[in-house]
């Protein structure tokens, strides 16, 4: 899961760009990036391993100059943390174009070999954001008038949709034109658009500026008003001046979200889809504690403890429908991690400890109902049950809000090995016994989704291919799935240190 901005604005942009990837950090802690095209038409690139406040240092603000820029916050979603893979990409063919991409690919090997064979296109690294760049950059090239129109943009995309498969929300930069943002025709991966009026800082006249991220929270902290989500298949162009386009691209769009957006990767004050992140865990909340009232009216239960910090909405309801104390038993050391998006098995296992500590007075002599969003290789829940014993407590129940992730995710979430899902053939009392709770329950599909779409009841239909093993893009089978696993195993056997670095120009700082 990564995080994209752009924006089109009518005075320096890099702060701006900076302070949207803050409130955006959440969704990838492992690179940012930042390019920005200044008045010379030169783009200013930094990025870098690492989160937003170590990559871009004073001097590195300094020189990401231009009204028009896109940036990227990254986790790597095949195990692999090389510096050369974090974005944004730059080709320089035709007329310049930067691209950063929040998703994943499904058909990239194929891509990777096509556009080499047909358009004589070198991929340097194993990212799937440079195949779709090179893609997109590829379909640009086929026009021979300068510069492009809005029309030949918009059916570049509408080619681009035609030949990739997966989940993509995408925004580019192309040089003597402007901001190009677009969204697969599945709308898997969230993009919304935004609007500011400001005074022109030359000539004092009001202007608009845009700005388009993958969630509304980033839009809040710099005053631009929520327009809309950008529609699945759709691509927005807007002009270094200002002038805004959209187009749908995509020949036959439906709006299928991941839902696993609203159980634990979007910040709670984001909208998306016309539907409040926060609203949505409160639901959550108010469904499973009904579940837990209804099948669990036998069990003693002291007290109702969220596990911090995405569950704590949906916990504070479960213990209003139970009439029992809600308490905040964990003491979280904020400049720690999300342990669920660390690259590797390891470095979550050991992050806990130092990421949680229980607050013995909570626990001593309970009876205790933790509350999580969700549960997927089962690492965290285990260390956490292990805390709450060793500080007294007498029996540890679990609830999670989400159901049984049972499935692989190839949409840009990093779970995509079936054998690291806890719930992977196995049922809810094994799953209890692995990771030592005394009763384990879990939120039901049909009342998750129903969470999510009693604030816009249009949603029809969601992407919840983790729980039920159903690929809305059609193109994944048991045999793309071993290829996934076998990837990245070998992933994962690559030292770091040894994979080759990509250098590029203007990629201030290195």
């Amino acid at each position: 899961m990564c995080g994209v901005v752009g924006i089109v604005g009518c005075d320096a942009v890099n702060q701006s760009i900076y302070d949207a990837l803050t409130v955006l950090q959440h969704r990838g802690q492992d690179a940012a990036g930042i390019v920005t095209i200044d008045k010379q038409n030169y783009f200013r690139l930094r990025k870098a391993n690492g989160l937003v406040k170590d990559v871009f240092q004073d001097h590195h603000m300094q020189r990401l100059q231009g009204n028009l820029g896109i940036g990227h916050v990254r986790y790597p979603t095949a195990g692999s943390s090389s510096p050369s893979e974090a974005q944004p990409f730059y080709v320089n063919s035709p007329y310049g174009i930067a691209l950063a991409h929040n998703g994943n690919l499904t058909n990239t090997e194929y891509l990777r070999n096509e556009i080499f064979k047909h358009a004589r296109r070198h991929v340097n690294t194993r990212s799937d954001s440079e195949v779709l760049l090179n893609i997109f950059a590829s379909e640009l090239d086929k026009f021979p008038t300068y510069p492009l129109t809005a029309e030949n943009i918009f059916a570049a995309v509408h080619n681009v949709h035609k030949m990739i498969h997966g989940a993509y929300a995408c925004v580019a930069m192309i040089i003597g034109h402007g901001l190009v943002a677009f969204r697969d025709p599945f709308g898997i991966r969230p993009l919304v658009i935004g609007k500011r009026v400001v005074n022109d800082p030359i000539t004092g006249e009001a202007k608009t500026e845009y700005m388009v991220a993958s969630e509304s929270v980033a839009l809040d902290i710099l005053d631009f008003e929520l327009i809309r989500d950008i529609a699945p298949g759709e691509a927005v162009y807007i002009t270094q001046s200002g002038e805004f386009y959209s187009s749908q691209c995509a020949d036959n769009p439906k709006n299928y979200p991941c839902i696993f957006e609203y159980v634990y990767f979007a910040r709670p004050d984001s909208f998306m889809n016309g539907v409040s992140v926060y609203q949505a865990r409160i639901l959550m909340g108010q469904k499973l504690g009904k579940k837990i009232a209804r099948e669990w009216h036998d069990i003693d239960i002291d007290v109702v403890i969220p596990i911090p910090e995405t569950s704590c909405d949906a916990a504070l309801e479960i213990a209003r429908i139970l009439n029992k104390p809600y308490r905040q038993g964990f003491v979280k050391n904020r400049y720690i991690g999300r342990t669920f998006i660390m690259p590797g098995q390891s470095a979550r296992k050991r992050s806990v400890r130092r990421k949680l500590n229980a607050n013995r007075i909570e626990f001593a002599g309970k009876n205790v109902l933790l509350v999580d969003d969700s549960i997927v290789r089962g690492t965290t829940s285990q260390e956490i049950l292990e805390m709450v014993r060793s500080v007294g407590a007498k029996k540890v129940y679990l609830a999670s809000a989400a159901p049984e992730v049972r499935h692989p995710n190839v949409y840009g979430i990093d779970m995509p090995v079936a054998s690291e899902l806890i719930a992977y053939h196995h049922t809810v009392d094994e799953i209890a016994q692995q990771i030592g709770a005394d009763k384990l329950i879990f939120q039901d599909l049909q009342d998750l989704i129903d969470s999510v779409r009693e604030q816009n009841p249009v949603l029809q239909h969601f992407d919840c291919s983790v729980f039920d093993g159903h690929y809305v893009t059609d193109d994944v089978d048991d045999s793309y799935l071993l290829s996934l696993e076998r990837k990245r195993n070998e992933s994962q056997k690559t030292l770091l240190g040894k994979e080759s670095e990509n250098l590029e120009l203007y990629n201030e700082g290195q």
